[in-house]
């Protein structure tokens, strides 16, 4: 009888992959390939987790989310699945998810070309996919929500998705990620904005510190997002509002270091938690809106 095998399925090599595909979780060992490659080796009874990441171009998943669902009608166990990446990549969708599940999230609102323009203020225009900070917009009056978008009406992705206009959770100069793996903590870390920046990505020169002690409620409202959108491996990002928090996104191929430690390894901690996850009695799948999608 074969060995079950582990596949981390991916367009290209990361180091948060190669770091999993290293990490030391009993007799299992994960390892890379990309949506071809799994589907040429993969059998009933092995273990996929889909690491799909949003296209540079921003409109759009990587090619590959076909091969999760062929995948899965073979026999393969599939954490990270086509609607899990979905409900994480798709802003608009992980909106209607986290509001479905009772998550707070900012009020969002989905623009069109040629559609009139919504009354949110003060907002954040983005992406329907995005990632790494890219493109995402501060406007804090009606002029320059006008403006901002006249000029993504000429990007690719907003021809094809339209954008998102989002309430503005006042920035606090840092925000909170929590990495949650099959229902569970296991890293978390404060980023910071770099001078002059109010958005904490490290792409736009933000930087991580380690967190000496993750809030409980944050902790929870994480693995309740995760949840929500249906991911096996994410990271949740939250800011403190209030008397409490709220969920700023939800990122279905998140990348982290050694600096989302908890105490012990993370990338052991994630390897082995996946593995266990791998072995679980599988859940019927939800439904989610076709029109969100």
């Amino acid at each position: 009888m074969s060995r079950m095998r582990h596949v981390l399925i991916a367009r290209q090599p990361t180091p948060t992959n190669d770091a999993l595909a290293a990490a030391a979780c009993g007799d299992a060992a994960w390892e890379t390939m990309s949506p071809d490659e799994a589907l040429e080796n993969l059998r009933a009874g092995d273990v996929a987790l889909g690491r799909l990441d949003v296209l540079p171009t921003l409109d759009g998943v990587e090619d590959g989310l076909w091969a999760l669902g062929a995948l899965e009608a073979r026999g393969v166990r599939v954490l990270n699945d086509a609607p899990a990446l979905l409900g994480a990549h798709d802003k608009l969708l992980t909106a209607w998810l986290l509001r479905r599940g009772g998550v707070p999230h900012p009020k969002t609102t989905h623009v069109r070309p040629g559609r009139p323009f919504p009354a949110v203020a003060p907002p954040v225009v983005k992406p329907r996919y995005g990632s790494w900070g890219r493109d995402v917009r501060r406007c804090d009056d009606e002029a320059a929500l006008f403006t901002t978008l006249e000029e993504a009406a000429d990007a690719a992705w907003f021809e094809r998705h339209g954008a998102l206009v989002q309430q503005l959770v006042p920035p606090q100069g840092f925000d909170l990620r929590v990495l949650i793996a099959d229902g569970e903590v296991v890293g978390a870390v404060n980023r910071f904005a770099a001078r002059g920046e109010w958005r904490t990505n490290i792409a736009l020169g933000g930087f991580r510190r380690p967190v000496a002690e993750l809030p409980r409620q944050a902790a929870d409202l994480a693995v309740a997002a995760a949840e929500a959108v249906g991911t096996s491996l994410a990271g949740v990002d939250l800011l403190p509002r209030g008397s409490g928090w709220t969920v700023l996104e939800v990122n279905g191929a998140v990348e982290f270091t050694r600096d989302y430690d908890l105490g012990c390894d993370v990338f052991t901690a994630t390897a082995t938690r996946l593995v266990l996850a791998g072995t679980e009695p599988e859940e019927p799948p939800s439904m989610v809106p076709a029109a969100a999608v």
